[in-house]
């Protein structure tokens, strides 16, 4: 078992509960995202066996985090909504010269490239304006047609948490599924989980399959849209400029903490 896997499903777990940042971000920072993807797809395959060590520390993190921070996410985000989101623009800032690199962005970037980088980026930043659920009150019994619709979400949420840039939590709040999935974790509401949860697998399978295809087949074009997703995350979670010098000073250094953090993490790893 690879217990280290625990502390980094911690914090893509954090990740994860907060609308605009995405888990396949904190896996590159943490240098696993290539071997996420190749477990993910191999754990539904005959060689499943061999995965698992990489895999339970992992999901024992994330689990840990969704359980048992949810409330004190949503506590900073009420609270403390504009710092927090710095704080994750700050790690988000801090993993792109670890894309370029990978990308080999200096060497391999033609002029397409640049231009599929600049129209994902120009995409997923359109969301920005997209309508959410903040004002949806969440569901809490289920009935054949809100079943659908959750395993839905947990699925399109799951495929946006592979790709670096996309929230699956975001994804979440477009379909006006996220106060759904809060409400759940906080109180423990089993069923409404499991559904959440088990689109949320079958996204996995599907994603991680697709993308390591896209890698293997098409490496420069797919690190073009991944690095222009990463860029316009940051206009999904821009939470205005702060009001005051204090906010100012506030945000200003919890960006940079998390502009460190990433860094840090990036050369441990």
């Amino acid at each position: 078992m690879e217990w280290k896997n625990i502390y980094r499903g911690l914090v893509m777990g954090i990740s994860d509960l907060i609308p605009g940042v995405s888990g396949g971000t904190i896996a590159v920072v943490l240098g696993i995202y290539d071997r996420l993807l190749a477990a993910i797809s191999g754990f539904f395959s005959k060689e499943w066996k061999k995965h698992l060590g990489f895999l339970i520390p992992l999901a024992v993190g994330m689990g840990s985090a969704l359980l048992l921070l949810s409330r004190v996410i949503e506590y900073l985000l009420e609270h403390y909504y504009g710092p927090t989101q710095f704080f994750f623009m700050g790690l988000i800032v801090g993993v792109l010269p670890f894309i370029l690199r990978k990308a080999e962005a200096r060497t391999r970037f033609k002029t397409v490239h640049i231009v599929v980088l600049l129209v994902a980026a120009g995409l997923l930043a359109l969301t920005a304006f997209l309508r959410t659920d903040e004002a949806i009150e969440p569901i809490t019994a289920l009935t054949g047609g809100t079943a659908i619709r959750l395993f839905f979400s947990g699925w399109l949420a799951s495929m946006a948490m592979l790709l670096p840039g996309i929230s699956g939590s975001f994804v979440l709040l477009i379909l006006g599924a996220y106060s759904t999935a809060i409400a759940a974790l906080s109180s423990m509401n089993i069923s409404i989980i499991a559904v959440i949860g088990l689109g949320a697998v079958v996204g996995f399978i599907v994603s991680s399959r697709l993308i390591r295809y896209l890698l293997d087949v098409f490496p420069s074009v797919t690190y073009a849209v991944i690095t222009g997703l990463i860029f316009g995350s940051l206009v999904v979670i821009f939470p205005g400029v702060p009001a005051g010098i204090g906010l100012l000073a506030v945000s200003a250094g919890t960006f940079v903490a998390g502009l460190l953090i990433a860094v840090l993490l990036g050369r441990r790893e």
